[in-house]
C-alpha cells in the first residue's frame, strides 16, 4: 500500500542535483531532474519526444536540457526549444514532453506529480529549532517495502520492545494512556504516563527517571514523525518517504537532538544505534513484504494497540474518494495499552 501519486515528494537532495541531469523515479513516474544554468530545478519525463531516449542520459545546455541521442532541447516547462538541422520548429504539438512542478527548501529538491497547475498545498517543512545547542543528523537509504509497512513500523510503539530488545525498551507492562488526534491531512498519537525508554537510547536521553513526552505524528502522504522529550533532552525523528514503485521506498531522515551529552559525542554514540535500529527495522518491514507477496495478499489484524496504521490508511482513501472525505474529519479517542 502506499500514498496517493498526486503530492508533494522528495526527489533528492538538493547537492545531488548539480551539472548533470539525474532520473528518478517517484510512485512508477520515471522523472529526468536538471537544474538549469540559472540554478533552477527542473523535473521533466524522462523520455524525449522525439525517438524516446532517455532525458536523463543528456546534459544540460543553458537552461534548457538535451538529449543525448539526436540533440533535441526542451526548457523546464517540457516545451522544445531547438532541434538541431532544423530551422523552423514552430508548430511544436506532439514534440513537447511533460513537465512536473518542482520546489526546493531546506537543502530537498520536491516534484509534484498532480497537474502543473499550482497545488493547493506546499511541501512539508522539516522541523528547525534555530538552536545551537541541537544537533542535526541527516540520513537516506532505501527500504525494500511499501510506504505503509514503513509509515505503521515507524509509528508503532509495542514492536519496539521486541524487535530492537536492549536497543530500546523491553516489555515492562506498564499501562499508559493515548489521545489520538485526526485533522483531515494529519494524525497524531500522544502518549502519558511513558517511563524513560529501557536499553541504550534510554541511557543517551537522559539519566535517572522520569516521564517521558512522547508524540507520534503522520503528515500526509507519506511523513512520519517522532518526538521525545525528558528533561532537557529532546528528540524529533522526522521521515519523509518517496515510493518508487509498490515495493521500494527511498527515505529522507532528519533527527534534531539535544541531549546530556555533547553533540559531538552523541555523533558517535546515538548515531550507530539509531542506524542499528533502522537496519532492524528494514530488515523486517521487507521480510513482511515478501510474506505478503508469498502468500498473494495483504491481511491485517488491527487491534487499540495499533495506535495510528488505521489512521493512515483513512486519510489516505479520503484523499482519493471525496464522499470519504468526511471521515477525515477531527477525531479525537483515548485509549489505554499497556508497555
Amino acid at each position: 500500500m502506499n500514498p496517493p501519486p498526486h503530492d508533494w515528494y522528495i526527489a533528492c537532495r538538493s547537492d545531488r542535483l548539480r551539472h548533470r541531469p539525474l532520473p528518478i523515479t517517484i510512485h512508477g513516474q520515471r522523472l529526468a531532474l536538471f537544474r538549469t544554468a540559472e540554478g533552477v530545478p527542473a523535473a521533466l519525463s524522462d523520455r524525449c519526444a522525439h525517438r524516446n531516449a532517455p532525458l536523463s542520459l543528456g546534459r544540460i545546455q543553458g537552461n534548457h536540457i538535451q538529449c543525448g541521442y539526436h540533440g533535441w532541447e526542451f526548457d523546464r516547462s517540457g516545451s522544445c526549444r531547438k532541434i538541431p538541422g532544423l530551422a523552423d520548429i514552430a508548430g511544436t504539438k506532439g514534440r513537447d514532453v511533460p513537465s512536473f512542478r518542482v520546489a526546493e527548501q531546506q537543502g530537498y529538491v520536491w516534484v509534484h506529480l498532480g497537474p502543473t497547475e499550482a497545488p493547493s498545498s506546499s511541501p512539508f517543512r522539516f522541523p528547525d529549532m534555530g538552536d545551537s545547542s541541537y544537533g542535526l543528523i541527516r540520513y537516506r537509504t532505501v527500504f525494500d517495502a511499501p510506504a505503509f509497512y514503513i509509515l505503521e513500523n515507524f509509528l508503532d510503539v509495542p514492536h519496539t520492545a521486541f524487535l530492537h530488545r536492549g536497543l530500546f525498551r523491553t516489555s515492562a507492562g506498564r499501562a499508559i494512556s493515548v489521545t489520538v488526534r485526526r485533522l483531515s491531512d494529519r494524525v497524531e498519537a500522544r502518549y502519558k504516563g511513558e517511563p524513560k525508554p529501557t536499553g541504550l537510547i534510554g541511557s543517551l536521553l537522559a539519566s535517572g527517571t522520569g516521564e517521558v513526552t512522547h508524540v507520534d505524528r503522520f503528515f500526509s502522504p507519506s511523513i512520519s514523525q517522532i518526538e521525545y522529550r525528558l528533561g532537557e533532552s529532546h528528540i524529533i525523528e522526522t521521515t519523509a518517504l518517496t515510493p518508487e514503485n509498490e515495493g521500494r521506498t527511498r527515505l529522507f531522515m532528519e533527527i534534531v537532538f539535544r541531549l546530556r551529552i555533547p553533540k559531538t559525542l552523541a555523533f558517535l554514540l546515538a548515531g550507530p544505534v539509531l542506524f542499528g535500529i533502522l537496519r532492524q527495522d528494514a530488515r523486517i518491514v521487507s521480510r513482511q513484504y515478501e510474506n505478503v507477496r508469498r502468500f498473494g495478499e495483504e491481511k491485517f489484524s488491527f487491534t487499540p494497540i495499533d495506535v495510528l496504521g488505521p489512521h493512515i490508511l483513512a486519510l489516505w482513501k479520503s484523499q482519493t474518494n471525496e464522499r470519504l472525505s468526511a471521515a477525515a474529519s477531527q477525531i479525537e479517542q483515548r485509549l489505554e495499552i499497556v508497555l
